[in-house]
């Protein structure tokens, strides 16, 4: 992929044909600009999810923490 950004903040790429039809197809969205804004949100929100995921295993919550109660608080909050 090349990347060429101009003076005026617009961006340029080549994208192989293929995978942007599919992407449409899959989407129903109509422009280029709709899609990559799609696309690079699902990137961060995976990547942030990847990292929640490495944390895995390193938290220790003490013995007495009951993640039911503090679901069940949370509703009446809202």
């Amino acid at each position: 992929m090349k990347l060429h950004q101009s003076k005026n903040m617009q961006t340029t790429i080549d994208i192989d044909d293929k995978l942007l039809n599919e992407a449409f197809a899959l989407t129903n969205l109509t422009t280029q600009e709709e899609l990559m804004n799609l696309a690079l949100q699902e990137l961060v929100r995976s990547r942030k999810k990847k990292n929640l995921l490495d944390l895995s295993g390193q938290i220790q919550f003490t013995p007495d923490f009951n993640y039911k109660d503090l679901r069940e608080s949370r509703h009446v909050i809202d």
